[in-house]
């Protein structure tokens, strides 16, 4: 739970039971780690940066790589200010993200995600069928657009030093002229041939040089 949200103990009571429905669903696959009220027994991130989604999903092999996040709403927490608090910070994350919202909810968690511009990779909503809590998605973003996403919040919190397009074609030509200006290899002698041999002729002999 977010700790600027205080639910009323009714909501609280379904938003941990729902935490605990979506658990089973998600084990088929991962490892699912839980933090109902003020729990924050699966931590993502450590020391003072960690955040403590309501479900965290890790891979079921060796690789300790986070594979996801999921977060549970009630129906006072679909707010501006709980968007920018815990779902923006969620959305930066490069990996999965899903979004759980009452059924009547539903148009403003878009709106929210879509003017803060957070990477979600679904919205699924709930409601009660008597004693039954039914799921249904109603949104779902690819993978590779929510990675883009998160790249680019990355990007846009921590900007590169930009270099003009000037300062680069002063350093094109620099490094062209470096190149022009280097000498040619010298050439190295040519070894005396055969025919260079003959040409001059064999040293004179002792009967040549007494005449």
């Amino acid at each position: 739970m977010s700790p600027i949200l205080v639910r009323p103990v009714r909501e609280q009571l379904e938003h941990d039971r729902i935490i605990r429905l979506l658990q089973p669903r998600y084990r088929r696959r991962y490892i699912v780690g839980l933090n109902p009220g003020n729990e924050t027994a699966a931590p993502v991130g450590t020391g003072p940066e960690a955040v403590y989604p309501d479900l965290v999903l890790m891979p079921t092999g060796r690789s300790k790589k986070l594979a996801g996040v999921i977060e549970v709403e009630t129906g006072e927490s679909v707010n501006a200010l709980e968007a920018m608090a815990q779902w923006a910070i969620f959305g930066r994350l490069p990996t999965e993200f899903a979004l759980y919202v009452p059924a009547g909810s539903v148009e403003v968690a878009k709106r929210l995600c879509l003017d803060n511009h957070i990477g979600v990779t679904e919205i699924w909503t709930y409601h009660m069928i008597g004693d039954q809590i039914r799921f249904t998605q109603v949104f779902k973003s690819p993978i590779e657009a929510k990675l883009s996403a998160a790249r680019a919040a990355a990007a846009a919190a921590h900007p590169r030093k930009k270099v003009s397009r000037h300062h680069e074609a002063t350093k094109a030509r620099t490094a062209k002229s470096k190149v022009a200006a280097r000498p040619l290899a010298k050439a190295r002698p040519k070894a005396k041939t055969a025919s260079a041999t003959k040409k001059h002729g064999k040293p004179a002999t002792k009967a040549a040089r007494k005449r």
